[in-house]
């Protein structure tokens, strides 16, 4: 590839990406032992119980309505960590890990509402620690009226990268990124894990199977289960000097009988409909963990859109197809299995990327292969087989398809 290009891309995107939280004060790991929602003298009660010591910083946010609670680092029980919820203002909440340090909860509301109280109960009669928040309906300007602006995260959350500049002769650098993660569970599983664990599971064996052929140096964008803004993966892949970036994801249907694997590549114009809605719901990530997307400037996105030069994407097309022959034989593939549209994760500028839908969680079929470590083995080896003929081809000059 151009190495003018990628240097340019370097001087243009570095982004500091303004996140919705308050700076926490030095506390105690705990566990969240409980969450419970009720009504409570015409409000709607959210109490989270805590065993250890506890601070927090709650804030709204709008379009969509969210209250957000930032909380120390915690151990949440359960496979998932999202639910619904029915009665009172509240429709359904999430949380995970935010940041090293850093638990988030985020309420999504059906409606404007306002936090009339919120207030901690200390230890007692065999309860832990408890933070209890009340909720009531108001009108959209009362709301916004009443909304605090969150505050940006310090400097240093943002994730360590591996020193920039390698020599021409180095192994090639692959980033892969686990979907999800943290406060955003991804899909849900007919069969349990939800996707931020699927494609954790995956991506680890993916890197342990390309790093064995001694050929490449592997990085992850994520190695547990925290929340990582979709901006700062592909950051992480630049930043890195990576010569591809993977993206693993696996999608949910409302028919359980849609399945198979699919590739995406970036576009301005999505191939279909479908390749357009899945683009939408991805890139909500930064949302669903409760980021105010309003401190971004507007002109972030076409900035980058621009910068996807053709060299990039066409990289990226050809890998793609070479990933979706190798593909046949590990996983069902849908039809038009290459597809392509505008997904965030995608938008770097000089590092050729692919985002790769495994399977459907909807379909039972696929939900127990991605879960199976035998299956796990066979979509590794496949995507290494691809990332193989992609770099002789590209070494021998029948990559060149500009």
């Amino acid at each position: 590839m151009g190495y003018g290009l990628r240097q340019l891309g370097k001087l243009l995107s570095v982004i500091m990406m303004m996140v919705a939280a308050f700076a926490l004060h030095d506390s105690s790991a705990g566990t969240v032992d409980d969450i419970r929602i009720g009504d409570h003298r015409g409000m709607t009660r959210f109490v989270v119980e805590v065993q250890g010591q506890l601070d927090y910083r709650l804030f709204t946010l709008a379009d969509p309505y969210r209250v957000v609670i930032d909380l120390p680092e915690l151990a949440f029980s359960g496979n998932g960590n999202a639910g619904a919820v029915s009665g009172g203002v509240i429709e359904r909440y999430r949380f995970g890990l935010f940041k090293p340090g850093v638990s988030r909860i985020v309420l999504d509301l059906d409606r404007p509402a306002v936090v009339k109280s919120h207030f901690l109960i200390p230890p007692h009669d065999g309860h832990g620690t408890r933070l209890v928040v009340d909720l009531k309906a108001a009108s959209r300007a009362v709301f916004l009226a009443r909304m605090e602006k969150p505050k940006p995260l310090p400097q240093g959350s943002r994730p360590e990268i591996v020193a920039e500049n390698r020599s021409p002769s180095a192994r090639k650098v692959i980033v892969l990124d686990p979907g999800h993660g943290g406060v955003d569970p991804g899909a849900p599983s007919v069969i349990g894990a939800p996707e931020k664990h699927i494609t954790l599971q995956v991506a680890r064996v993916v890197r342990d199977t390309l790093e064995r052929s001694g050929r490449y140096d592997v990085l992850l964008t994520r190695d547990r289960d925290i929340f990582i803004p979709l901006r700062d993966r592909f950051e992480i892949a630049r930043r890195a000097g990576a010569d591809l970036f993977i993206s693993l994801h696996a999608d949910s249907f409302k028919s359980a009988s849609v399945r198979g694997a699919s590739v995406y590549t970036l576009s301005e114009r999505a191939s279909d409909r479908e390749a357009g809605l899945l683009a939408a719901k991805e890139n909500k990530s930064d949302v669903i963990a409760g980021i105010d997307l309003g401190t971004e400037p507007p002109e972030v996105s076409s900035i980058l859109i621009d910068l996807a030069r053709r060299e990039t994407m066409n990289y990226s097309a050809h890998f793609a197809g070479i990933l979706v022959g190798e593909l046949k034989s590990a996983v069902p593939l849908r039809r038009n299995s290459h597809r392509f549209a505008g997904f965030v994760v995608l938008k770097a500028p000089d590092v050729p990327s692919v985002l790769v839908e495994m399977g459907y969680l909807s379909n039972p079929q696929d939900a127990s292969a991605l879960a199976n470590g035998n299956n796990q083995k066979r979509l590794a080896e496949a995507i290494r087989r691809a990332v193989d003929r992609y770099f002789i081809k590209i070494a021998s000059g029948q990559g060149n398809v500009l």
